[in-house]
């Protein structure tokens, strides 16, 4: 069964501490004029059917960006898995694509990539897609089935965090984007905020 991009809703985290940048809330630091979460939007919106911000504070002001927000359920910023967690609860759609809020220029042709390899399997519902930029995994970039919640409930039930080990369990399906590492630049210190990426 085919993938339809009208079938992903793009889940943006903007859940965390961000303790790297003094406590602020990463998704609303300017970047080049706008907040970074408006640039996520701007280049992700037309590559699903639908949006949904995960944020654990300032929901009225990620609101006004007219999507819905969602918080974790699990209290005290239990990392991303938690936010994936709270948004496959929610979502319509079978598929989610999870984003960082502080990566400003994720590839434009994310989503068609990660398809293009799934739709290669004949079940693809065990499938979790994550972007490789040619070094290291971007385990924050990923194409996860919805159908794959009760997998991660039990997971944070046991006590489990770590993003790479929920994945091992399942068939991981690395998604080349060598060819353009910089897509996966994000800001974690303040003085990046002025530095100019293309």
């Amino acid at each position: 069964m085919r993938i339809d991009k009208k079938n992903i809703t793009a889940v943006i985290l903007a859940g965390g501490k961000g303790r790297r940048l003094e406590g602020q809330d990463k998704g609303l630091v300017v970047y080049k004029g706008k907040a970074l979460i408006q640039h996520v939007i701007e280049r992700i919106h037309s590559q699903v059917g639908s949006i949904v911000i995960n944020a654990n504070r300032n929901q009225e002001t990620y609101a006004s960006y007219g999507y819905s927000t969602i918080s974790d359920e699990m209290s005290d910023f239990q990392g991303p898995l938690a936010g994936f967690a709270s948004a496959m609860k929610l979502v319509k759609t079978d598929y989610i694509i999870t984003l960082p809020c502080d990566g400003p220029s994720l590839p434009l042709d994310l989503v068609s990539r990660m398809l293009s390899k799934l739709n290669d399997y004949t079940d693809p519902s065990n499938c979790i897609a994550v972007a490789h930029d040619g070094e290291r995994m971007q385990p924050v970039h990923a194409l996860i089935p919805v159908a794959l919640i009760t997998s991660l409930e039990a997971f944070l039930a046991n006590g489990d965090r770590k993003i790479d080990l929920w994945y091992a369990k399942h068939e991981l399906v690395l998604v080349d984007f060598s060819d353009q590492p910089d897509a996966f630049f994000n800001i974690n210190k303040k003085e990046q905020l002025g530095e100019a990426h293309h």
